[in-house]
């Protein structure tokens, strides 16, 4: 039996090489544009991109300011993709909750539109508080939405070829991080479209 793991490389090893131009693309554009917004980095800050895709966010924030830029996706594809795109960063192919990262060696870890699919998460954060560093940033952008469409998709989303699992609310994000050692920074909702701030306390 497929795990979600195998499901998800499996999906966006087919839709890697035409990825900006699917649907799927097109609909996480504007995670992509608001979480652009709403990042707090510097120059030379360390950015690791989980679930990084074609490194497209990567490449827009190195736009909006100078940073060394990682990147980690369990598609293989993906990652020859990002590669190609972001030459002067270093990308894994990894999944989300074993990396190959020392400790405390990011300044910021973003999740764009990619939250929904980690089969544990977690482990996630807790993956997340080893490698951040005291006081560093993690943002999860996701999709939002209310508890009725919630609970009546939830049960279905892991029979999703993609490798969903859930959609979450912000509570549930937010305490999930909050056990690991985290503080909640910041909150922004634009439609379906959540962003949350959390910051590793020391």
């Amino acid at each position: 039996m497929k795990t979600f793991e195998d499901k998800s490389r499996e999906s966006y090893n087919r839709k890697a090489d035409d990825y900006d131009n699917t649907a799927e693309g097109k609909f996480t554009v504007n995670f992509k544009k608001l979480l652009l917004e709403e990042i707090k980095i510097k120059p030379n800050n360390s950015i690791l991109d989980v679930a990084c895709g074609n490194g497209t966010f990567l490449k827009m924030l190195s736009k909006k300011c100078d940073i060394r830029g990682y990147g980690i996706d369990i598609s293989e594809r993906m990652i020859e993709n990002a590669k190609k795109r972001c030459s002067d960063m270093t990308f894994e192919i990894s999944n989300c909750d074993h990396t190959s990262f020392e400790n405390q060696v990011f300044d910021v870890i973003t999740v764009c539109a990619a939250y929904h699919h980690f089969p544990d998460v977690k482990a996630f954060a807790q993956e997340a508080s080893r490698v951040l560093k005291p006081y560093g940033s993690i943002y999860i952008a996701d999709v939002y939405y209310p508890f009725i469409i919630r609970a009546i998709c939830n049960p279905f989303l892991p029979l999703s070829k993609a490798g969903d699992v859930k959609f979450y609310s912000p509570k549930e994000i937010i305490s999930n991080f909050e056990a690991f050692g985290f503080k909640q920074a910041g909150f922004r909702r634009e439609g379906y479209i959540q962003i949350i701030e959390m910051r590793r306390l020391s």
